[in-house]
């Protein structure tokens, strides 16, 4: 009989860093209880705060953040115009989440339009949170879709002609997708529904934003609504 060979201990995966997160709010209490709640969990790690929206600029210049919690409205230079200049200046620039009191508000439109990724309403329980910071870093479903389609809704235009040359760039594949991304489903959702490999939606998903020339599903559910592709309703 030959001897048992004990099997080899299994390769231990290493731990992915933890997500790194700037905020920036006005109000010093909010920013508070934001840490403690990021804080609390492993995979987060909060690295630096401000207070303004000028202040949040080099910051992030300077800390290289995964995530931005960016307070809509703040003193100097608020969240809208703090968003452009990260996403416009920083090498690989980081997500932002703008936060906010009100969701129907063309603040946080204007915040969406302006390259945000998402957001965060600031009575969002603390489950919430965490759970937006973590699906806003992983990019592959949208934040609060119903949200996100409802804020389009009542202000994207329609109207600046770009939807016949958007349907003409796109195969009728990556329209169908585009579509179901606007739905708000996810890239494992898209993959059920069209029945296809999760690895063919996710190559379909970059060719869309590469040809709608934007950074994340979010930039391309409101360049749908924009542009007219998709229609309100």
């Amino acid at each position: 009989m030959s001897a048992l060979v004990p099997d080899a201990p299994a390769a231990s995966t290493p731990a992915l860093p933890p997500l790194r997160i700037v905020l920036a709010d006005d109000e010093r209490m909010v920013r508070t209880a934001l840490r403690a709640i990021l804080s609390s969990e492993p995979d987060l790690e909060v690295v630096g705060e401000a207070g303004t929206g000028a202040e949040a600029i080099p910051l992030v210049h300077e800390l290289r953040p995964d995530i931005v919690l960016m307070d809509v409205r703040m003193p100097e230079i608020d969240g809208i115009r703090a968003t452009e200049r990260i996403l416009a200046t920083v090498p690989e620039p980081p997500r932002v989440i703008v936060v906010t009191t009100f969701e129907n508000d063309s603040y946080v439109y204007d915040a969406l339009r302006a390259g945000a990724s998402g957001f965060l309403l600031k009575r969002a329980r603390a489950d919430e949170l965490v759970q937006a910071v973590r699906l806003v870093a992983r990019s592959d479903s949208l934040l609060f879709p119903a949200a996100v389609r409802a804020l389009a809704a009542a202000y994207a235009t329609g109207r600046d002609g770009r939807a016949r040359a958007l349907r003409d760039r796109l195969s009728e594949r990556e329209a169908e997708v585009l579509r179901l991304m606007t739905a708000g489903l996810s890239n494992a959702e898209i993959a059920d529904r069209l029945t296809v490999a999760p690895a063919t939606v996710k190559t379909h998903v970059a060719t869309v934003l590469a040809k709608l020339g934007v950074r994340d599903r979010t930039q391309a559910v409101i360049a749908a609504y924009e542009c007219g592709f998709v229609k309100p309703g």
